[in-house]
């Protein structure tokens, strides 16, 4: 496996924690809960993929990995915007989470073009 996948995964390990740790201290509403375990589950799921991308047999296998871990994390971007908007959790408590989702982001889509290019 590469340095940079293995930054990678530890990355995405890190952000996973962060993500459990804010659902921990969502408050017990049925919304937040509800909310939370969506995030929890797209969240968590995202160095999941990364981690199997790094047993890719094929190049495309490779970039479906890595592509689905970008809709997770897509999709966890959705909950926290809607933990926000639903004043459940506050922004700014939350900024970090957001950079962090952004960089993820863009560590992927360019892990999709390089190894597409590879072709």
């Amino acid at each position: 496996m590469s340095e940079n996948m293995v930054d990678l995964t530890t990355r995405t390990k890190q952000f996973a924690l962060l993500i459990i740790r804010l659902y921990a201290a969502l408050p017990k509403t049925t919304e937040a809960q509800v909310i939370g375990k969506q995030l929890l589950r797209s969240g968590t799921s995202v160095g999941a993929h990364c981690r199997e991308s790094t047993r890719a047999r094929t190049n495309a296998e490779f970039v479906s990995k890595i592509e689905v871990g970008l809709q997770e994390l897509e999709e966890a971007a959705y909950w926290i915007v809607l933990l926000v908007h639903a004043n459940i959790v506050v922004a700014e408590l939350i900024s970090e989470l957001q950079s962090e989702i952004n960089e993820l982001t863009a560590i992927l889509v360019t892990c999709v073009k390089n190894a597409k290019a590879r072709k």
